[in-house]
């Protein structure tokens, strides 16, 4: 997404009115630059003082800030900042806080704060330092603190733990507790105080290394913990723990195609928040650095990105953050700091930066609340139900028969498409002879054979193309990567996946699929392990797959790995010919090779689909869509995977002559508007003029897309994009669409700036009824002093 968008508030939209476009509202209220850092005012030092290793939670209106340490002293004051007022003060309180202390944690439940643990005493004089494993209460109402006395087994003191809530209860998972790091996880149910006792969860999975100063978020259920201190060994893994099921899983990284964003570096002291589908990864300190890229993880795609701030990103006097060499002006790197979310911006507060100094600043970072794009999610939906299929792969010696599109096959893969294209001929030369001979005979119709495409028919039998250098399975799995990018990972330690995953990227290499090409070879080489290294070897060695045979001879010679493959049973039964190759490379290895040519990783499902839209599909097309009588050529597979009006039609009533009339409710799109659509259908694009915009804003409804997210892009384009180079554009649209109140703004500015737009060449072609509510528009808001000086000025 451009980092210059905005954020779209939410639409409301009569779903009951079948002519919905009449009834188009826009609401220009107050909105926030997506991606955008504020710089808020900081907290003073007579309010508290500046401070790293501290809390902040988030409720209602206001962040709330516990604890920490300010370089001399640790603390237990409570700071509150209300985000309305952007003020500071201290937080009212009664009763007795918990004692000063720092690396603790604190979570909101209910309408109470709760803080655990931390590392208490006097830093300055170095006495009663320890850890704690106390639970403290503070009620936001009424502003008292109360310990909970817990009776029954506790968890051992600790500091610089995870700590969240989830299911009505405190989740407490490592930290430090002054001898080692730690890797338990402990439970208290947060609803009945009476009854609370601690519970320590049994864990299973790949429970994370022992490890401290990490943040956790909860995100669709789940858990995440991403990187920390573990001992010598900092890792940047990032995992998930299932609630329900107590399973911790690692996510893959592996998997990432070169050239897309690698995960962040390894690190700690750092903030993970979690924002709808999203976890949000700040500062820390990594490799002897304070890094501040802030890194977007999408948990539904299981991708990383760094994002792009917005460059009006502004400090609280509302000047440009911009320096004068154009970088943008973020918040500088830190550790320590704390982070919470109010509705759809992120807080962060203190930290330690640069020189070991305290922090007292605080910042603000608009997210974007954009639906996210299910084009993948769409064709993956198309492939797995085999909906409005017009092809047949016939595999193997067995003939396995695997069904799918040609749309999406001849748009991913070259080679694939040539052989359609062969069976498309062979089956055109099929019947014109069918023809020829029922001509001559005088019996039954003529079939229509039009520029050498048959055309189809709700009887027409699927095309048949024969391959068979290829097996069904690893068939299937290419075919789900042609449809959505992706193939599942291999389970760790099952060698018959990974052997799968080989197979395919066999077919890959026949195929010239570049970009799967890369993914398997990223899978494999991820997955070989001790176990199961020698079995893939002998299979890389039988396939000729002479990248992957290096990369296991490779690992077996390494010294940590040699001893213990010589001495498993698979070693005995391997080949002769690579047993002696793995004794020759590890008594001499040889040299590394370095090329210096740059690795093709293949054009994406998107760039696939542009491509084919822009004309490289124009051979396939098998329905044609009508825009005001003008004929525009398409795919039907596309079009019902990616929308519910399209897919009932071709279901259920299917145009005899293969043409269907476009429209939004009553109205006809422009052209422009049109063609935005199909780029929107077919690859998920969403930039467009803002008059576009105005013609589809009701088009996500009307042919049932998966989401708004075309809507909300429609909302901010008008919102933010009504110029006085293209205001005469936007008006006509606005009147064509019946969008009264755009039709009212678009006027607005025209009566505005009516000197400038009276020079605009669109004004003439005006139709007279416009110009007209120009006039009054222009009678209503000027005087008649005004009048004359404007006269006189033309």
């Amino acid at each position: 997404m451009s980092c210059k968008s905005k954020v779209a508030p939410s639409v409301e939209f009569d779903h009951s009115c079948s002519d919905s476009v009449e009834y188009l509202t826009l609401n220009f209220e107050p909105f926030e630059t997506a991606h955008r850092w504020r710089r808020l005012p900081p907290c003073d030092e007579f309010v508290g003082a500046r401070r790293s290793k501290h809390t902040v939670v988030a409720y209602r209106d206001a962040i709330y800030v516990f604890g920490g340490d300010n370089g001399k002293n640790m603390l237990n004051d409570l700071l509150r900042f209300d985000v309305k007022d952007c003020s500071w003060c201290r937080a009212f309180t009664t009763g007795t806080p918990p004692a000063p202390r720092y690396h603790h944690s604190a979570v909101v439940y209910g309408s109470s704060m709760f803080v655990f643990g931390g590392y208490t005493g006097d830093i300055y004089s170095n006495s009663n330092l320890k850890n704690k494993n106390d639970l403290f209460e503070y009620k936001f109402a009424t502003g008292q603190w109360t310990e909970w006395k817990v009776e029954g087994r506790l968890p051992v003191a600790r500091s610089a733990h995870g700590a969240t809530v989830y299911s009505d209860k405190l989740w407490i998972f490592a930290g430090y507790d002054g001898n080692a790091r730690l890797s338990d996880m402990w439970t208290i149910s947060l609803q009945d105080r009476e009854q609370a006792c601690w519970e320590e969860i049994e864990q299973s999975g790949e429970i994370p290394p022992s490890c401290c100063n990490f943040p956790v978020a909860v995100c669709r259920d789940k858990m995440f913990v991403f990187s920390g201190q573990s001992g010598a060994k900092i890792t940047n893994n990032l995992f998930q723990f299932e609630f329900k099921e107590k399973i911790w899983t690692r996510i893959p990284t592996e998997h990432l195609l070169r050239g897309s964003p690698p995960p962040p570096q390894r690190r700690y002291g750092h903030t993970m928040v979690a924002f709808e589908r999203h976890l949000y990864v700040f500062g820390g300190a990594a490799d002897n650095t304070l890094p501040n890229e802030l890194h977007c993880y999408d948990v539904d795609s299981q991708t990383w990105e760094v994002i792009q701030p917005s460059p009006d990103s502004e400090d609280p006097l509302g000047n440009e953050m911009t320096s004068s060499q154009g970088f943008i002006l973020m918040p500088s790197g830190r550790l320590f700091h704390a982070a919470a979310v109010i509705a759809d911006a992120m807080y962060i507060f203190g930290g330690t930066v640069d020189n070991n100094v305290r922090s007292g600043e605080m910042y603000r970072f608009q997210f974007s609340c954009y639906p996210k794009c299910t084009l993948h999610e769409d064709y993956g939906k198309l492939w797995e139900n085999r909906q409005f299929c017009d092809l047949e792969f016939i595999l193997g010696e067995k003939e396995e028969r695997v069904k799918g599109h040609i749309a999406i096959v001849t748009a991913r893969s070259l080679w694939l498409r040539k052989k359609i294209t062969q069976a498309r001929e062979r089956l055109r030369q099929k019947v014109k002879q069918e023809s020829v001979v029922e001509e001559e005979v005088a019996v039954g119709a003529q079939k229509e054979v039009s520029g050498g495409i048959v055309k189809h028919s709700s009887t027409q039998p699927l095309l048949e193309v024969t391959i068979r250098d290829a097996e069904a399975q690893p068939f299937k799995v290419l075919m789900q990567f042609l449809y959505t990018d992706k193939i599942k990972y291999p389970r760790k330690g099952h060698v018959e996946e990974v052997l799968l995953i080989m197979d395919v990227y066999k077919l890959a290499l026949s195929f010239q699929l570049a970009r799967l090409e890369q993914l398997c070879v990223q899978y494999i080489e991820a997955s070989v392990d001790l176990q199961n290294v020698l079995i893939v070897c002998e299979n890389a060695n039988k396939l000729q797959l002479d990248q992957l045979k290096e990369h296991c001879l490779n690992f077996v010679v390494k010294e940590s790995h040699f001893n213990q493959v010589i001495m498993t049973k698979e070693f005995e039964h391997l080949s002769t010919p690579l047993i002696v190759e793995i004794v020759r490379r590890k008594q001499q290895p040889p040299p590394r090779l370095y090329s210096e040519q740059p690795v093709d990783i293949g054009t994406s499902l998107v760039q696939d689909m542009k491509a084919y839209l822009e004309g490289a599909g124009l051979e396939f097309c098998d329905i044609t869509l009508l825009l005001d009588g003008h004929p525009r050529p398409a795919h039907k597979a596309i079009l019902a995977a990616r929308s519910s009006y399209f897919e009932a039609m071709f279901r259920s009533f299917m145009p005899e002559d293969g043409q269907v009339n476009i429209s939004i409710g009553e109205m006809v799109p422009s052209k422009q508007a049109f063609e935005s659509m199909l780029r929107y259908i077919y690859y998920g694009d969403v930039n467009m003029p803002p008059e576009d915009s105005l013609y589809l804003f009701a088009a996500p409804y009307y042919y049932g897309f998966s989401n708004n997210r075309l809507q909300a892009y429609c909302k901010q384009n008008l919102e933010m994009n009504v110029t006085v180079e293209n205001v005469l554009q936007i008006l006509e649209a606005a009147d064509k669409t019946q969008a009264l109140d755009m039709k009212k703004h678009c006027l607005h500015i025209i009566v505005h700036q009516f000197i400038k737009v009276s020079k605009l060449p669109n004004l003439r072609s005006l139709s007279q009824l416009l110009l007209l509510d120009i006039i009054e528009s222009l009678a209503s808001h000027i005087s008649d002093k005004q009048c004359a000086e404007m006269g006189s000025d033309i």
